[in-house]
């Protein structure tokens, strides 16, 4: 096929087992860990953990991506889409709160052909960069429970220096409209893990504290209903730690900044991540845990 499901639109002509464009994958899923997961907002992990999936490549290419083994470097295991849905009714039996797709939007077509074969009784969590076009979000309507999206940038010069997408801010906003449209109202368990809604997650950067206030202020005025997720574990991985500005954790100040103006917003809807989680021992180890050997 001819490939624009994600906002690049770059025409890439994809087939079933070779891959080209921006995120390099085929047509098929290419996975490299499906495993329960104990590290994300609470209502998604719970006490049994998420059943996350982590897709390989990635058309956004951060350059300080915590996972660029697989974002850049492509790192995975080709399976089937029959295959992908054993995986989601293993997980389900395994005991995971949800089944959450990580970095999923270039494999949309697949993820909705598996999902046709076996829809999980448990939430569907589509865990974004938040640089999705309207159109394919569109098509993962009826099979996405949670919505759970980056802002990353509301700055276009950031968004250009550190993910080669001048357009990510205003293509990040209309992506959330969409979803907020899709599922406005948070719904929960008697266990408090989440079943439907949206959360928006601002990873909070160095010298970066008046982009987390804009991009929250945005958040709780646009989607109200929303959760808003800010995390603090930004470390200067990949190409970053050779990039100025960039190069370094966020201070306690930066930190505090942040955090007090959340607090004194009266926004109850909010996940705060401890500054502790800047830490590679959270990294998920993609070692193909979970996925089935060719």
């Amino acid at each position: 096929m001819l490939c624009n499901l994600c906002p690049r639109q770059c025409n890439a002509l994809r087939t079933d087992t070779q891959g080209c464009g921006v995120c390099c994958m085929p047509n098929t899923p290419v996975l490299s860990r499906a495993a329960l997961h104990f590290w994300e907002e609470p209502a998604i992990s719970g006490t049994n953990g998420s059943g996350t999936v982590f897709f390989s490549g990635c058309s956004l290419h951060c350059v300080f991506c915590q996972n660029s083994d697989i974002s850049y470097n492509n790192k995975g295991k080709a399976i089937t889409i029959n295959q992908l849905s054993d995986i989601f009714r293993k997980l389900e039996n395994d005991g995971a709160h949800n089944i959450n797709l990580v970095t999923p939007t270039h494999f949309a077509n697949s993820i909705i052909k598996a999902l046709d074969i076996y829809k999980p009784s448990i939430p569907i969590v589509y865990n974004s960069a938040g640089y999705e076009s309207i159109e394919t979000l569109k098509l993962l309507k009826d099979y996405v429970d949670i919505y759970l999206m980056d802002f990353k940038y509301i700055d276009s010069k950031k968004s250009t220096m550190y993910s080669k997408a001048s357009d990510y801010p205003q293509i990040c906003k209309a992506a959330l409209l969409e979803v907020y449209s899709q599922q406005s109202k948070c719904e929960f368990n008697k266990e408090n893990i989440m079943q439907k809604g949206v959360i928006v997650r601002h990873l909070l950067m160095p010298s970066a504290t008046r982009d987390a206030i804009e991009i929250f202020d945005w958040v709780r005025t646009n989607l109200p209903n929303a959760y808003f997720s800010i995390m603090s574990q930004y470390i200067p991985l990949h190409k970053a730690k050779d990039m100025p500005v960039i190069n370094r954790k966020i201070t306690s100040r930066e930190y505090n900044k942040v955090i007090d103006y959340i607090a004194n917003s009266e926004f109850e809807n909010c996940y705060i991540q401890e500054r502790s989680s800047a830490d590679e021992n959270y990294i998920p180890n993609f070692d193909f845990t979970g996925i089935k050997p060719d």
